[in-house]
């Protein structure tokens, strides 16, 4: 199966389209249940234990459906990066020394005790 050169740009593209309508579904997502919330809150009259429990139940599931669309979207970009054969994007290591000692000068680990 070959690939033309137009192929990568058209991955790009599709990779957008698919962060742009995911995002689209969760924020409509979370719009619904905070309008059903908000509902819900209006109709129950002044019950606080009620109100409690529906804002608590619509607080988590806006929060369990962004964190599932954002963890979803991160393991898909590394498992494409990954695919596409570039290394993962690593964070510099910060020191707080000002000279960090070369790997090899490491100090040994402490002597193991017998049991």
């Amino acid at each position: 199966m070959g690939r033309d050169e137009t192929g990568a740009p058209r991955d790009t593209e599709l990779e957008k389209d698919r962060a742009r309508y995911g995002l689209v579904a969760v924020v409509m997502s979370n719009l619904a249940i905070a309008g059903v919330a908000v509902f819900g809150v209006w109709r129950l009259d002044g019950d606080k234990a009620v109100i409690v429990g529906v804002l608590t139940a619509a607080f988590t599931a806006v929060s369990s459906m962004t964190t599932a669309y954002l963890g979803i979207k991160a393991v898909s970009n590394t498992a494409r990066s990954i695919a596409l054969g570039s290394p993962p994007r690593r964070e510099p290591a910060h020191t707080t020394a000002k000279n960090p000692a070369p790997a090899g000068d490491a100090p040994a680990p402490p002597p193991q005790r017998a049991p």
